[in-house]
């Protein structure tokens, strides 16, 4: 599969642009005009700069508002591309995109349409180019790939192809299966684009919301299986336009766009439905079957503080590394690592981000296959020295830099605790603590514009599925939060952006210096004990108002004891058909992370509905800013 990717998708000067792609490792770049009408240098200086990184020139474009003009600016737009022509070849672009016409003076008529195009061929050809047309969603007469194909055939010029975007079929909702009746060597370009499935004008959604396959709700799946079914054996582009990725960092962007298109294309060759017969080039994706550990970096006042605060909630330490000042914490099925070493990358987390979440280790169904996703997806790893006799357990890049680790159920990954810490029998049999079983959920803030970068990696890498994207409003501003979770819902991820430096996500990010675990969720069987037991060790969850108990009475029709009882405990109730969920939080430690605790009887969210209570509730306990321990 050759790969390329437009300019317009990212941001910079045309030769950061350039630079970012061939990093990426895309074969080729679609060339947009603006880009080089602001570029300081000739066409082949261009040219010059994209052979030397190892890149072809897919296209330029684009060419607007051709077809069908009026005789007087029919005459002006085969000038206007004579000028075009002498670019691309010095340029050294072989094909140029005309997309159909927007023009209030553009003439509607399939004939009059082709006999442009095939003029426009005959043009090309003599200088040995050729001229793909696309159908813009929104062209005044000629909307539809259907439309634009009739347009190529008729044209009947073998200097005329077809471009196809899926963005502009899915969006307007044309047939996919339309496609298959094309034949793949007239086809001369396939650019790709998701988007989120939103009720907008088409121009303003394609403008500034497409995004990468696999960021978004696009049915790509079915049109590459349809794109396979004519034989099309040519290059696959990113067009994207969207304001978050121009505003970021090109070589995030391009290598996100790299990323979805090997995701999407071994979607393809899984997929039942597999025309040219392609082969998966990575590993299945693996399940997700727990959180084993999640590890603090802190320092030796920290730790102390920490470790007061986890026994609150019935944490109790379990074991002593056996050559690292650094300990594990437990309660049920509950792994928590107290890192306070003055080497490694802990250390190095605690010094750039204060007291924090440094690193997560998921249980995977086959870590060997993980880490070759993650090599094949351009996910990087991390290693680090270990001592002798200890696990070096294999991990990749996360959220805001911090660590992946993968383990496996069974084998010598398995093994960590015995091998690398020595353990204390009595702590290992009193695991009861306050009724904390496992890990249900954690939640990662993140810069508005990393969150699409995060959700592709998280899919991409293992076993995930996203539900529907959730906004939140507090007093600071909207949050936009995104849930992924593995099968039956052993691992919950929920990704939290916010534009708004003051909504408790931004500043998580301005405290925290970047992005990274803002809360942890631990689950139990009966909330009401775990909050006495938790009272009873002296730890009080976060207060919740009397309001708030009135409004749920009202408006789920409570038992009047189930009310006073879950007032009494600061208990938060959602409901959703059958399902019911109950919450509590802790306060924040260290300005930096919280607790919540919550109980599930077959409710698959997160108490979203509840986010605006607690938001308020935990803006109220804030303790004035201070300057933290680094």
């Amino acid at each position: 599969m050759k790969t390329s990717i437009a300019t317009v998708s990212l941001s910079g000067d045309l030769d950061e642009k350039l630079a970012a792609i061939a990093a990426a490792g895309f074969d080729g770049v679609e060339i947009f005009e603006n880009d080089f009408l602001t570029f300081d240098g000739g066409p082949r200086d261009v040219g010059r700069t994209i052979r030397d990184l190892g890149l072809t020139c897919v296209a330029f474009q684009p060419f607007r508002d051709f077809e069908g003009m009026p005789d007087a600016e029919r005459a002006r737009g085969f000038a206007r591309a004579e000028r075009k022509f002498d670019v691309m070849q010095e340029l050294g672009a072989p094909l140029m995109l005309v997309c159909s016409n927007v023009s209030p003076a553009s003439l509607g008529g399939i004939d009059r349409a082709a006999a442009d195009l095939r003029e426009l061929g005959e043009r090309a050809a003599r200088r040995g180019l050729t001229v793909g047309f696309e159908a813009l969603a929104w062209g005044r007469h000629i909307s539809d790939h259907r439309d634009a194909w009739e347009v190529v055939r008729r044209a009947d010029h073998p200097n005329v192809g077809l471009i196809l975007d899926t963005y502009h079929t899915i969006a307007r909702g044309v047939p996919l299966d339309s496609i298959r009746s094309i034949p793949g060597d007239r086809i001369v370009l396939v650019q790709i684009a998701d988007a989120p499935k939103v009720d907008m004008d088409l121009l303003q959604h394609s403008r500034h919301f497409r995004c990468m396959p696999g960021q978004g709700d696009f049915p790509l799946i079915d049109f590459m299986q349809a794109l396979d079914a004519t034989g099309y054996d040519g290059m696959l582009s990113l067009e994207i336009f969207n304001d978050q990725f121009r505003a970021g960092s090109a070589r995030q962007v391009a290598t996100d766009g790299r990323r979805g298109l090997l995701y999407l294309m071994d979607r393809v060759a899984r997929s039942s439905a597999n025309p040219k017969g392609r082969q998966p080039a990575m590993p299945a994706r693996p399940s997700p079957l727990g959180v084993e550990f999640i590890e603090f970096a802190v320092d030796e006042d920290t730790a102390a503080d920490l470790t007061g605060f986890l026994a609150g909630l019935g944490f109790r330490r379990a074991g002593i590394h056996r050559s690292k000042s650094v300990e594990l914490w437990r309660q049920g099925a509950i792994n928590l690592v107290i890192n306070t070493d003055k080497e490694g990358f802990a250390h190095s987390s605690y010094i750039v981000h204060g007291p924090s979440v440094c690193a997560v280790a998921l249980r995977v169904s086959d870590v060997a296959g993980a880490l070759g996703r993650a090599e094949a997806l351009l996910v990087p790893s991390f290693s680090q020295s270990v001592g002798p006799g200890e696990l070096k357990i294999p991990a990749v890049r996360g959220v805001g830099g911090s660590l992946i680790y993968f383990v496996e159920p069974t084998g010598q990954l398995a093994d960590i605790w015995s091998v690398d810490f020595d353990l204390d029998p009595e702590a290992q049999a009193a695991t009861e603590g306050i009724g904390l079983d496992r890990v249900d959920h954690l939640a990662q803030a993140m810069g508005y514009e990393e969150m699409l970068s995060c959700l592709l990696t998280y899919t991409a890498l293992l076993d995930f599925e996203k539900t529907a994207q959730v906004d939140i409003t507090e007093p600071g501003g909207l949050v936009q939060s995104q849930a992924l979770h593995g099968p039956e819902g052993a691992v919950r991820i929920v990704l939290n952006s916010s534009r708004s430096a003051k909504t408790q996500s931004g500043r998580f990010l301005s405290e925290f210096f970047g992005s990274g675990t803002q809360h942890i969720a631990f689950e139990t069987q009966d909330i009401f004990e775990t909050v006495r037991r938790m009272k009873a060790n002296g730890l009080t969850p976060l207060a919740i108002p009397d309001n708030y108990y009135d409004d749920i009475d009202v408006r789920f029709g409570l038992d009047a004891a189930l009310v006073a009882e879950l007032r009494d405990h600061d208990v938060l109730y959602d409901r959703d058909g059958e399902g019911e969920y109950f919450q509590i939080y802790t306060p924040t430690f260290a300005d930096r992370f919280f607790f919540e605790i919550v109980q599930r009887r077959a409710y698959q969210g997160f108490g979203a509905a509840n986010a605006p209570v607690r938001l308020a509730a935990q803006a109220r306990s804030a303790p004035e800013p201070t300057v933290p321990k680094r």
